[in-house]
């Protein structure tokens, strides 16, 4: 009974010496108005990145302003929003990066004013027009589109700028896959002949329209090194808006192509780059847009770089 008494009693003293610790403590004053700040909560970002597919219909995003802190204004706070050409230059210069701002047609603010009024925390929620055709916007372009709040209320110097980069693409709906009947390998560098049975391996198995056979540089003997490339003639000079690939169904990321560079010609003499493009080590179809649209008739695909191994391979190529 003495022991469960001593206990009590020391429980008791430590709940009363850490109550005191408690009523002792003092927090450094605060300074709210390091809170109270008007911000774009968009800008939290590093930036707001937007594909825009090409369409008649103008298309929007949306830009406004908040205010921090505990407890919402006592009255009504102004705020004004302009893109501010400045702030493009930092954010190029900061990122190493070339970014224009799109014509001045093509986009247009809802408002360039608003108000937090008072009670509450935020503006209406305000539009940024933007124009996909007719209004100069270069398709695969990306542009950059500041838009910066100003006010007489203290605004947070890190965040009063909304940073938009968009991009506008066609509707890859309208550009279905070309027949490839008339496709014929006339080129390439390796191939694996034996290794990997009488229904794969070879180049022609990238372009059977079967996803699953597929083309394979050589493994057996002394091997193939990267780069690999496939040349195809197409039978007729295409217009090529962009190539689709499909990167042969077995998992893992083994041989499954990284890098590849696109390169065509209309008479396989003279040859120009179309482009360098990046590949997903997934297994489903993927399209990418070429930067210019090309007329060509014969196409090569090289591939560079894998995400593993020396050898590649690949399921399907083709165009659209």
């Amino acid at each position: 009974m003495k022991k469960t008494y001593s206990k009590v009693v020391i429980l008791l003293a430590m709940c009363y010496f850490l109550q005191g610790c408690k009523e002792d403590t003092i927090l450094p004053d605060q300074d709210e108005s390091l809170y109270n700040q008007l911000y774009m909560p968009q800008a939290v970002k590093s930036a707001v990145v937007k594909t825009l597919i090409e369409k008649p219909e103008d298309q929007t995003l949306i830009y406004g302003a908040n205010i921090g802190g505990m407890r919402s204004p006592e009255s009504d706070i102004k705020v004004s929003f302009h893109v501010d050409q400045d702030m493009a230059a930092a954010y190029n210069s900061t990122n190493h990066t070339s970014y224009e701002i799109p014509p001045a047609e093509s986009f247009q603010l809802s408002s360039t004013e608003a108000v937090i009024k008072k009670g509450t925390f935020a503006t209406e929620p305000l539009k940024l027009s933007i124009k996909t055709t007719g209004a100069g916007l270069k398709l695969f372009k990306t542009y950059l589109i500041p838009i910066t709040i100003t006010s007489d209320h203290m605004t947070n110097a890190n965040l009063k700028t909304t940073f938009f980069l968009v991009r506008c693409e066609p509707d890859i709906a309208n550009y279905p896959d070309y027949d490839r009947s008339g496709w014929k390998v006339i080129d390439f560098s390796t191939q694996e002949s034996s290794g990997e049975g009488p229904n794969n391996g070879r180049a022609i198995f990238a372009f059977d329209n079967d996803i699953n056979t597929f083309w394979h540089s050589q493994w057996t003997g002394s091997g193939s090194r990267l780069p690999h490339y496939l040349t195809v003639d197409m039978g007729m000079t295409t217009t090529v808006h962009g190539c689709n690939f499909v990167q042969r169904q077995a998992s893992g990321i083994a041989g499954k192509a990284d890098s590849v560079l696109i390169s065509y010609s209309l008479d396989n003499n003279e040859w120009k780059n179309a482009a360098g493009i990046h590949l997903q080590a997934i297994q489903s179809q993927q399209k990418i847009w070429l930067p210019d649209f090309i007329e060509a008739r014969y196409l090569k695909f090289t591939i560079v770089t894998t995400h593993s191994e020396q050898f590649s391979n690949m399921a399907e190529i083709g165009a659209y």
